[in-house]
């Protein structure tokens, strides 16, 4: 075999060189490279697995992988957010969470990783308001009605939500502070169980999701009379906190996708944009408003700025009102 001259050596090399992907498109090929495993902190069923399951579909078909949801209810989120602590930080393996995100570390003081180290947002999926409702026998058709009863009853009126620590119980909790009257948090394990309690009359208010509130309402058996949100949403027509008469009142729930700290930034793009294509396919942004919630852009940026903020309230929350979310 003839030998090459060291000019031609070098042309083959350039060429076979020019045949190799570029490091850019080395790194997009390889994420994800396996199925995508999508932990969610809550139990199959209800507003938040419901939600995580609209979306995955779409967001497979733009990632070229599938995505399988891994359902880790209990602790208050901390079993599911602990399974992701210990992934390797490549965006295989995400966090699905709701608002309880921010409010795990007040409760939880003792996990082995930390929510504000180990978890960076990958992005916001959908807002979620609360709304506070009532018996539908209790005679009480709007905010005034509800707080001038509280006012009446020295013991105090209860209210029911999803659990210690949900944004219906640091609502009710606020509500109390900036209204001066007595409420009584009474925790649930879910909203299916406060709305069947509502329905029931055995229990005098309960602030949950629409979701879990509508069949209810659409029974006849509850009445919802103020959102606890900035702004109208869950069940048309029903009027906020804020504009029935407590100004600047807000705290709504949400869902969002967050991964492990030093996970690369053009994996987390590349789910951003997944999540994106999901919450902006018409489809999906149906479903999403058929049980109350609002598709929204990912905005991971703006996810952060958001974590910042609730976080400052609820520490404020909890100095003004001294509640206990432990």
């Amino acid at each position: 075999m003839p030998l090459l001259s060291p000019s031609r050596r070098r042309l083959l090399a350039l060429s076979g060189a020019a045949l190799l992907p570029a490091p850019a498109v080395l790194a997009q090929r390889a994420f994800p490279n396996r199925p995508i495993r999508l932990v969610v902190a809550f139990a199959p069923g209800g507003n938040s697995d419901t939600l995580a399951r609209l979306i995955t579909p779409k967001m497979s078909a733009v990632l070229g992988q599938n995505i399988v949801v891994d359902n880790r209810g209990g602790a208050g989120g901390t079993l599911a957010a602990g399974a992701v602590a210990t992934a390797a930080a490549d965006g295989h393996t995400l966090l699905f969470d709701a608002a309880s995100f921010v409010v795990a570390q007040f409760v939880q003081r003792s996990t082995p990783f930390n929510y504000e180290r180990d978890f960076v947002p990958v992005g916001n999926v959908a807002d979620v308001p609360y709304i506070l409702a009532v018996p539908a026998n209790a005679g009480v058709r709007d905010l005034k009605g509800f707080l001038d009863k509280a006012r009446a009853d020295r013991e105090g009126t209860s209210y029911g939500t999803p659990g210690v620590g949900s944004p219906g119980h640091l609502a009710g909790a606020l509500l109390a502070h900036r209204a001066g009257v007595k409420l009584e948090h009474i925790p649930y394990r879910g909203g299916s169980e406060v709305a069947r309690d509502l329905a029931a009359g055995t229990l005098p208010a309960g602030i949950l999701t629409a979701n879990s509130l509508n069949p209810v309402v659409q029974g006849g058996r509850a009445v919802p009379i103020a959102v606890t949100s900035g702004k109208r949403g869950g069940i048309p027509g029903v009027p906020t906190i804020a504009e029935s008469g407590v100004p600047d009142f807000d705290i709504t729930s949400w869902n969002a996708i967050f991964c492990r700290s030093g996970t690369p930034d053009e994996v987390r793009h590349r789910l951003a944009e997944a999540i994106d294509a999901a919450t902006s396919d018409p489809e999906v942004r149906s479903r999403f408003n058929d049980i109350g919630a609002e598709a929204t852009a990912a905005e991971p940026d703006r996810l952060g700025e958001r974590l910042v903020r609730e976080r400052a309230l609820i520490q404020q929350l909890v100095r003004d009102t001294g509640i206990s979310l432990g």
